[in-house]
């Protein structure tokens, strides 16, 4: 029979497939993220009064950086093996969900945060996963959006597909997004960016990839 399998289906499969290594080699970077954390920090503060989303959460070390500030933190991955390590990582909630369609009442969120998740979506999936953040964030909350933009190898707007991680089978696809682009995308969703960083990689911290953050409101 054919393969009838969705970009969706073999992104889940693929996390599911590295979700121990994964969680292995990239739960610790923060320690050596000091940009990264401060964001983080920063974002906090603005969605004190939480709860706060952490969509595509991975391994939870992010979620647990803001549940260590005080907020109150819900972890959504589309990976039940990401969730799983997750959970058992740091002891907070987690579900399985696809931020095309997340499973949270509208208004709910005082911020949601996504970092290197949306590189897998194509750009109408991009587009309606920010109008999931736009709707169930309430107005005034706040949206921090991180993905790569570039590296030696690969130009902004270039794609690359992987098919084996870690020794494991996978079917990935990584976007190297366009922070104007994807500022345009957050407004078409009725998220305005009030800010935005660019950074050169972490050299033997993370892969070797500049990076972009916006940090949107949604209006009320």
């Amino acid at each position: 029979m054919p393969d009838r399998s969705t970009p969706t289906d073999d992104t889940r499969r693929s996390y599911d497939a590295v979700a121990e290594r994964y969680a292995a080699e990239v739960s610790y970077e923060l320690a050596g993220k000091p940009l990264d954390r401060a964001l983080l920090d920063a974002f906090a503060e603005l969605a004190a009064d939480g709860p706060v989303l952490d969509v595509g959460c991975g391994p939870g070390h992010t979620a647990g950086r803001l549940a260590g500030r005080g907020v109150t933190a819900f972890g959504l991955d589309l990976s039940p093996g990401m969730c799983a390590v997750a959970r058992a990582a740091t002891s907070l909630p987690y579900a399985v969900a696809d931020m095309t369609a997340l499973p949270v009442r509208t208004g709910a969120a005082a911020g949601v945060l996504c970092l290197y998740a949306v590189i897998h979506l194509d750009e109408p999936r991009r587009a309606a996963a920010y109008a999931e953040f736009a709707r169930v964030l309430r107005p005034g909350g706040h949206a921090l959006v991180a993905f790569h933009n570039s590296s030696a190898e690969v130009r902004t707007g270039q794609e690359v597909t992987a098919s084996d991680w870690w020794g494991h089978p996978v079917a990935l696809t990584f976007r190297y997004l366009d922070p104007v682009a994807e500022t345009t995308a957050l407004a078409g969703a009725g998220l305005q960016v009030t800010a935005r960083l660019d950074r050169a990689p972490q050299p033997g911290v993370e892969h070797q990839s500049r990076r972009s953050y916006l940090l949107a409101r949604r209006a009320g």
